[in-house]
């Protein structure tokens, strides 16, 4: 999800990796952290910076983006979803660098029906070229209460987890020709919008606008850095992946045979 919004300033966070220290660079207070850069008024900052929402109606949509950029870390942020039918609507939390050679790590929650699960859509852009789809159902319902979706991003690995539990992992994988994002540092964004030509069942059910506004909010952002910058799932980790994946995933590009006929991508083979 690529955003046209211009820089403000840039924040490095490889000057906190030189002091080597352990600290949370940001967090608490969306008023100081983000600021909301679409929708007319559909995205609010409550509760002196305590919670942020998203709306969006038939007329339009809104988002927000961080202040600051991040050059590897650990990203949180506390996310309640479109409640009920959410069906056509797009949720999306993303870091991303900007051009047209940028990097991007994205979360995309995809709506439905009334009792029927979101779909977590995940990608990895290096360079400008992303094409590395994996997508979960989740274990609990995200519109009943918080849950906490992390990004880890460090030299090594990049970790998307939910509520600590680790969903998917791309591995640096440079050595094997595979690009990685390492050297642009990323805003995070995020933004509720009306994608109904493709978001639920491939466009066959659209949004219900007599239900509008679609309400999404937001709580409990952080930005980390010190021991994540060298950390990989352990065989905990591990275990809980593998677990995720036995029985959540329901699309990975790596094994889609009909998409990649010639051949999958590097990083699905190499060991």
């Amino acid at each position: 999800m690529q955003s046209n919004m211009g820089y403000s300033s840039l924040f490095v966070l490889v000057i906190f990796i030189q002091l080597g220290s352990s600290m949370v660079v940001f967090g608490s207070d969306f008023n100081k952290d983000f600021n909301i850069v679409w929708g007319d008024g559909r995205g609010k900052i409550l509760n002196n910076g305590e919670i942020l929402s998203l709306s969006l109606d038939r007329i339009s949509g809104s988002g927000f983006q961080s202040k600051n950029e991040y050059l590897y870390g650990k990203i949180d942020i506390q996310l309640k979803l479109v409640p009920k039918n959410s069906a056509g609507t797009v949720t999306a939390y993303y870091l991303s660098s900007q051009g047209s050679a940028h990097d991007e790590i994205d979360f995309e929650f995809l709506g439905n029906l009334s009792g029927e699960p979101y779909t977590v859509h995940t990608n990895v852009y290096t360079q400008g070229k992303g094409e590395r789809e994996q997508q979960f159902h989740l274990w609990f319902d995200p519109t009943s209460d918080f849950h906490t979706y992390s990004i880890l991003w460090n030299l090594n690995t990049i970790i998307f987890s939910v509520d600590g539990t680790p969903i998917r992992e791309f591995k640096n994988m440079e050595s094997k020709g595979v690009p990685f994002p390492k050297n642009q540092p990323m805003r995070l964004y995020s933004s509720l919008w009306n994608a109904d030509q493709w978001a639920t069942r491939g466009g066959l059910v659209k949004t219900d606008w007599t239900l509008a506004p679609f309400i999404a909010s937001y709580r409990g952002f952080s930005a980390q850095m010190g021991p994540f910058l060298s950390q990989e799932l352990d065989s905990t980790g591990q275990q809980r992946l593998k677990w995720v994946q036995n029985n959540y995933m329901i699309y990975n590009y790596c094994t889609d045979s009909k998409r990649f006929p010639q051949g999958f991508p590097t990083e699905c083979t190499a060991t």
